[in-house]
């Protein structure tokens, strides 16, 4: 998925929807790149898989970046196991949540709602690092000791894109790496930036935060 700030306000629309779904490597219609091959050790894969895994709770501002420039700002709450959203910022009527089972991208401006099971999701890593990273993670060179990159891909499902997770040492975190960032590439080459600032960690969440007002209900007339 691609964070990114726009000059105006986003404008609610299916392109702009389609960004969203692609910056958490959820799926478009082409085919997608052969993978490259795996370069660092298993163990540096357990360090990014601990690392996810010791976060019981994080909140943390992020900034969406297109293959445009354009950014768009909100935060996100995580909660495991497998819990996720991302409010976007005044103006975006745009909401991606996950309940622990799917993943939902809501548009409130056309009464929208579209589905993925978790699994299916490069994103589910991030949601579920013990069953995801393991099995889908392959550590990419960085050429610095205290950077970790994870990339994640399903290679049976290329239409689910590329999510390629960095890690930065830092002793303050839980594991002591900090997820600061994360490049998704959809099966059409469009690359989205994400990145977290103001990382916050075990403070409480409820389960409530993870839900949404369906616009398909509310929408509907009586009768």
């Amino acid at each position: 998925m691609n964070l990114f700030r726009f000059s105006k306000p986003l404008a609610a629309t299916a392109a702009s929807a389609a960004a969203i779904a692609a910056a958490f490597g959820l799926p478009a219609e082409t085919s997608f790149a052969p993978a490259p091959p795996a370069y660092a050790q298993a163990n540096d894969l357990d360090v990014a898989a601990g690392a996810l895994r010791s976060i019981s709770t994080m909140k943390a501002d992020f900034s969406q970046i297109d293959r445009q420039g354009n950014v768009i700002a909100g935060e996100m709450t995580l909660k495991r196991p497998g819990k996720i959203r991302f409010e976007y910022e005044k103006g975006t009527d745009l909401l991606v949540v996950s309940n622990g089972k799917s993943l939902y991208l809501i548009d409130y401006t056309v009464d929208q709602v579209e589905r993925w099971p978790i699994k299916n999701s490069p994103l589910g890593a991030l949601l579920d690092p013990t069953r995801d990273v393991k099995k889908f993670g392959k550590m990419m060179p960085t050429g610095n000791d205290d950077v970790i990159s994870v990339e994640v891909r399903d290679p049976k499902r290329p239409e689910f894109g590329v999510i390629n997770m960095i890690f930065v040492r830092d002793g303050t975190a839980p594991g002591g790496w900090q997820l600061t960032h994360w490049v998704a590439l959809d099966s059409q080459n469009h690359r989205t930036t994400v990145r977290l600032k103001n990382h916050r960690y075990g403070m409480s969440v409820a389960d409530s935060a993870f839900r949404f007002r369906d616009p398909r209900k509310s929408s509907r007339r009586p009768g």
